[in-house]
């Protein structure tokens, strides 16, 4: 079997952790400790969560969509797949590094993604797009950190409390969707997402889609018109 071999580290702002990028052959793994927080072979349910939200932007002609988390890739590639010429996606990565790894020794995953005329990158904290942001969009995405009960920093707490919550809402259009990937399940959050006002479907979906693999979530919240 081929060996597993450290590419390269990266700190996690505010002492939140080191990030390990890792490969064996074509395959690329990201570490935190123990934990593997993402897999290039593993790309189903990061999928489905630009997918589902893509379907509810139907009748927005020139979607704004805001991605919290780059990751591998796999969200963005999705949501270009699905969204036209007009879309305009802002991606949000805190550790400058991962960036880097994306046009580096990941960039044959990322498939040029990073280079198409409708994205844009953003390296620094999404929260702070999100509080900053008025009707400014009109899909938000997080796959940040392990979903509501994170792993990495006990900052993105703030994004899935009542108050991160209602900076989504004020930072979304009309009809606009939040939609936020986690490892498990979380009832209290279902109920949170129905406490700040919106319009809740939680999904479940697999890591490697139809071919199976853990089982993860998926909530697709709306934000109801008027």
């Amino acid at each position: 079997m081929i060996p597993w071999v450290l590419v390269d580290t990266a700190k996690i702002p505010n002492d939140a952790g080191e990030l390990r990028l890792k490969q064996r052959g074509a395959e690329f793994s990201i570490m935190l400790g123990s934990n593997e927080l993402m897999n290039s072979r593993l790309s189903g349910s990061e999928e489905a969560l630009a997918r589902l939200s893509c379907l509810r932007l139907r009748d927005h002609e020139q979607p704004r969509i805001l991605i919290g988390g780059l990751g591998m890739g796999f969200t963005l590639r999705a949501a270009l797949t699905e969204l036209g010429p007009d879309a305009r996606i802002t991606v949000a990565e805190l550790v400058p590094a991962v960036v880097a790894w994306a046009k580096g020794p990941m960039a044959e995953v990322f498939s040029g993604s990073l280079t198409d005329p409708r994205v844009s990158i953003h390296e620094g904290d999404v929260g702070r797009l999100i509080k900053s942001g008025h009707s400014s969009y009109d899909a938000i995405l997080l796959d940040v950190d392990n979903g509501p009960e994170g792993l990495t920093r006990k900052a993105n707490d703030g994004l899935y409390d009542l108050s991160g919550l209602s900076a989504a809402q004020t930072a979304l259009s009309p009809g606009g969707v939040l939609a936020v990937w986690s490892s498990t399940p979380n009832k209290a959050f279902t109920q949170r997402l129905r406490k700040a006002g919106f319009g809740v479907d939680e999904v479940g979906v697999r890591a490697n889609g139809t071919r199976g693999g853990a089982r993860h979530t998926i909530w697709i919240a709306t934000k109801r018109r008027g």
